[in-house]
């Protein structure tokens, strides 16, 4: 039985090349999700208060 090593070498050619984009695209989503998560909260509005004006007590 012959071995048609073209074939094989297509193939494996083929895997590489579909890991590659795999792991590519992993690591955009990654980065992608990274940012959503670090930048959903709702950030604190800062409350300037005047000392000299009264109205602003809590």
């Amino acid at each position: 039985m012959d071995v048609n090593w073209n074939i094989i070498g297509g193939v494996l050619v083929l895997v590489v090349i579909l890991i590659i984009l795999t792991i590519r695209k992993n690591l955009k989503e990654k980065k992608k999700l990274e940012n959503l998560l670090n930048n959903d909260f709702k950030k604190k509005e800062k409350d300037d208060v005047n000392a000299e004006d009264s109205a602003n007590e809590k």
